[in-house]
């Protein structure tokens, strides 16, 4: 027996939990099919865990960096109440209280593993073997996000590393422990460990942050020393072997070995394709489901698949794997699944309801390092690549009257990059304690092209680390005529 839906949903990740909520709202029932726990990579393994392992240090070290305030911070970060804070966030991984959510938003919820096994048909396997068949009026919308990238190193996958999940979900702090990648991940558990008490030892085989502004990796590679890291940049694992006692060894290549006793490697993402069935859609197992900003599935052709029926949303289509950017398209999915579904005409221009323009060009970010690093839109490099004739306008955010009543000694850097010929605002970075809260204001210029004339007249309030963006239009120099 198949049960019908208007729109079925493959994973309940907060990407995959947005797709069914819009569906739900624009009258369309609705399931939603999870293997593991409604709430997924984000709420246990990832976002909100991680921020939560960070936050502590990120604190005291906020009071230590104020006169006044430091001489109050007489004692050391408690590991256990951090790791117990932690656990509240991910309610102990207890999907209860989203599965609850997911029933009262009017969305069925089918626990298992979904396997296509033909156009807009499904089958689903429990854990108890129970098998479900699905089949949907309208759409599927796949939203099973991606999995940490093993690389090929010799004995690694053998001495049972750490990835993010790990990372995120162990119960104690190793004493040491080595972190092969030079990323988002990578960095920010290195953060998050050395100030939990682990000797931390990077491994990166180039910089920090290569997708950023280069001053970024700079300033948090800073951070990372200042807190006890030793950086390995340039530097490549040959080989990992764990020995009976439980010591991982990594050889360096160039013969160097770092003992720890766990290693954690964070290099790189893969899409969680491989065991949908894709094949029996005329897609590829393992392979990213491209899409157009619709976020219909392209085939090899570059064209949706017959009927525009199967549609993919988040690290699935490696559009942009980040939270807030995957729940931006399931935004548009959902209400493009129902105004197909429904008749309603579609607004698929740049920067329509039902377009995900934003993937682009227009993508804001941030890093919880310590400093955190804060970006959207277009760096310099990415800029000039992409053939815009640039400007390219930094200022130290220490010089600001707000950041240096926020930290003694502030220190952080600010980059704006402005499209010459239209006088708007491509991307903007900031590095320096809190800056995470700035980045919206930029993400609101870059897409809205804001003119800079105009930017002139959105006045900072005074003293805020905000007034930054004085500071970034008068190094560029005013211009009336802009």
């Amino acid at each position: 027996m198949t049960t019908e839906y208007d729109v079925i949903v493959i994973g309940a990740g907060a990407v995959g939990e947005n797709v069914a909520d819009r569906a739900v709202q624009g009258g369309l029932s609705t399931a939603i099919v999870e293997a593991e726990l409604v709430g997924g990579e984000c709420s246990y393994w990832a976002c909100m865990p991680s921020k939560a392992l960070l936050r502590a240090g990120e604190v005291v070290r906020a009071a230590q960096n104020v006169d006044g305030a430091k001489q109050a911070v007489t004692g050391s970060i408690d590991p256990a109440a951090v790791f117990a804070r932690r656990d509240s966030f991910t309610s102990n991984w207890d999907d209860s209280g989203q599965a609850d959510w997911v029933k009262g938003a009017g969305i069925d919820l089918v626990r298992g593993h979904a396997v296509f096994t033909g156009v807009k048909q499904l089958t689903v396997t429990a854990s108890d073997g129970t098998v479900t068949e699905l089949r949907a009026r309208h759409g599927i919308v796949v939203s099973t996000g991606s999995v940490a990238l093993l690389p090929d190193i010799p004995g690694l996958a053998e001495a049972k590393p750490w990835t993010s999940r790990e990372a995120t979900s162990a119960k104690s702090a190793p004493a040491r422990l080595t972190v092969v990648g030079g990323g988002v991940v990578a960095c920010e558990l290195a953060t998050a460990y050395a100030s939990l008490g682990t000797t931390v030892v990077l491994v990166s085989r180039g910089g920090l942050l290569a997708n950023q502004e280069p001053f970024a990796g700079e300033l948090v590679a800073d951070a990372l020393r200042d807190l006890g890291v030793t950086l390995k940049l340039g530097a490549s694992p040959s080989e990992v072997r764990r020995d009976d006692a439980g010591i991982v060894r990594t050889t360096l290549q160039g013969g160097e070995v770092i003992e720890s006793e766990e290693i954690l490697v964070a290099t790189g993402r893969l899409p969680r394709t491989g065991d949908l069935g894709l094949e029996t859609i005329g897609l590829t197992p393992g392979d990213w489901l491209t899409t157009d900003d619709t976020l219909l599935v392209l085939g090899d052709d570059g064209r949706p698949l017959d009927g525009e029926w199967l549609y993919a949303t988040g690290d699935v289509n490696h559009r942009a794997l980040l939270t807030h950017q995957g729940k931006y398209q399931a935004r548009a999915a959902g209400d493009v699944v129902a105004a197909r579904a429904t008749g309603k005409p579609l607004a698929t221009a740049p920067w329509g309801r039902h377009a995900a323009t934003a993937d682009h060009e227009a993508v804001p970010q941030v890093t919880f390092t310590d400093p955190q690093v804060a970006s959207v839109g277009l760096t310099a490099a990415a800029a000039e690549k992409a053939g815009y004739r640039i400007r390219v306008v930094d200022y130290e955010i220490g010089n600001v009257a707000g950041a240096s009543v926020h930290t003694d000694g502030y220190k952080g850097t600010a980059r704006m990059v402005v499209d010459e010929d239209r006088k708007v605002v491509l991307g903007v970075t900031f590095v320096g304690p809190d800056v995470q809260e700035l980045v919206h204001s930029a993400t609101v210029a870059v897409v809205g092209e804001v003119p800079l004339s105009r930017l002139w007249h959105a006045v900072p309030s005074y003293p805020t680390i905000s007034e930054v963006w004085l500071r970034l239009l008068e190094t560029y120099g005013r211009d009336d005529s802009a």
